[in-house]
């Protein structure tokens, strides 16, 4: 994109220095008095100038419109990152709150676990005890 850019600055910059060139080369040779020709070239140089005020005034505009377009891309893309990154953090929480849930159930569960093994390893002493 940026090429293309350069390519037409570098295509105008020539069209408008070849079409002074000409004109000037055109002047010199036409068969005019000096003074017609001084007349002539000022005008044209006149020409050239208000051309070449015209192209910069155009490329400033274009310049401002294709800046402030770059920033409202940026930050519609920010604001878009931003809603993705709140999402994927909402998400997240529910995952961790989640297993969070499941790993709490999983300690009682645990517990219960430990509390049967405890009551039977107490009850096997207390049979074995009444063996002997």
């Amino acid at each position: 994109m940026a090429n293309d850019g350069n390519t037409a600055k570098g295509f105008l910059f020539g069209l408008i220095a070849g079409g002074a060139l000409g004109a000037a080369l055109a002047l010199l040779y036409a068969p005019k008095s000096g003074r017609e020709l001084r007349d002539d070239i000022k005008k044209r140089s006149d020409e050239l100038v208000e051309d070449a005020e015209e192209y910069i005034s155009t490329a400033r505009e274009k310049a401002v419109e294709l800046i402030n377009d770059g920033k409202k891309r940026a930050d519609t893309m920010i604001n878009d990152a931003r809603k993705r990154a709140e999402t994927l953090l909402q998400d997240a929480e529910k995952v961790l709150s989640g297993a969070k849930e499941r790993a709490s159930g999983l300690a009682g569960e645990g517990e219960k676990i430990r509390d049967a093994m405890k009551a039977g390893v107490d009850t096997f002493k207390e049979e074995r005890s009444k063996e002997k």
